[in-house]
């Protein structure tokens, strides 16, 4: 069930509300213990500690405790406001490194911001975690987006063939990079059915980046030769509104364009399994099936998907 935005607004108000009453009961309290206490130090405690040298000695040692206690938080407090000011300045608002609970339900108060997104961009590897498997839970995202923009590595190229190499044997890593390929083509066959524009396209180099723009915010993983896409660690960037030109929303933003534009990436054609190469102007040159000839008696089961 999605929440509404109106009903979020004011859960959200209302923990404003509560913590600005919580702050003040605090302050109020401590501003009428002072008088107490400092009759307290004066005719109770100094009295006992100055005739008894063990005492004074304890009271020194728990005295320096609590100062070096309070020095190591004012230096956080330091470090985590210089911690802001820089994760404010490139635009990060959430890192995922391990699927853990806490992780979850970060992402989940994170999807719970993202309303109303009218297209969704992809680059990414296979497109099997975002669209078919339930690891990102971005399916609510993109079943209420409008318009969806793809672009999948190409699993008979040579640059998915040096990926492949640095992973492993890649005979079986090609049987598993097509099988979730085709499975992300029949996911997306389905949204293109159900009435939304969808266009896909593959790139033949080896991945770089695994981008996933949802709106207002990037989803950011760095695909490193040698290590599956899913040990990374995941940066989510937003875009700021009132300095859109600030952060790396924009940077990697742009990042897909470019290869979006790129007119040496060809499209897919949902209807007749082509991939379709075009010149500069746009204008088609050529059609190539996918998968390739060579390999459909190979990979009939995943014709079939496709």
């Amino acid at each position: 069930m999605t929440r509404s935005p109106h009903f979020f607004s004011f859960i959200q108000t209302l923990k404003h509300i509560l913590s600005h009453v919580g702050v003040t009961l605090l302050a109020v309290g401590i501003a009428f213990s002072l008088p107490t206490l400092a009759k307290f130090i004066l005719f109770t405690w100094w009295p006992m500690m100055k005739d008894d040298s063990q005492l004074l000695l304890i009271n020194e040692i728990v005295f320096a405790a609590v100062l070096v206690l309070l020095f190591n938080l004012l230096l956080g407090a330091r470090q985590g406001r210089l911690s802001y000011r820089m994760n404010r300045l490139v635009s990060l608002v959430h890192v995922r490194e391990e699927d853990n609970r806490f992780s979850r339900r970060i992402d989940r108060k994170l999807l719970d911001r993202i309303t109303g997104t009218r297209d969704v961009s992809v680059m990414s590897v296979t497109g099997y975690d975002t669209f078919v498997s339930r690891r990102r839970n971005l399916h609510n995202v993109i079943d209420h987006s409008y318009e969806l923009r793809v672009m999948l590595m190409n699993p008979y190229s040579a640059g998915a063939m040096r990926r492949m190499a640095t992973l492993g044997d890649p005979a079986p890593l090609l049987d598993i990079y097509c099988q979730e390929t085709a499975a992300t083509i029949e996911r997306l066959t389905a949204l293109a059915t159900a009435g939304k524009q969808v266009t896909l396209k593959f790139y033949e180099d080896p991945p770089f980046w695994n981008l996933i723009v949802t709106g207002e915010y990037v989803w950011v993983q760095y695909c490193h030769d040698g290590h599956e896409l899913r040990s990374q660690p995941e940066y989510v960037f937003a875009l700021q509104k009132d300095q859109p030109t600030q952060g790396l929303f924009s940077a990697f933003y742009v990042h897909f364009l470019n290869h979006w534009c790129d007119p040496g990436h060809p499209e897919y054609d949902f209807a007749t399994h082509e991939l379709i190469y075009r010149d500069s102007k746009g204008n088609e040159v050529k059609r190539r099936p996918f998968p390739p000839q060579a390999d459909r008696s190979q990979h009939q089961g995943i014709v079939l998907l496709a």
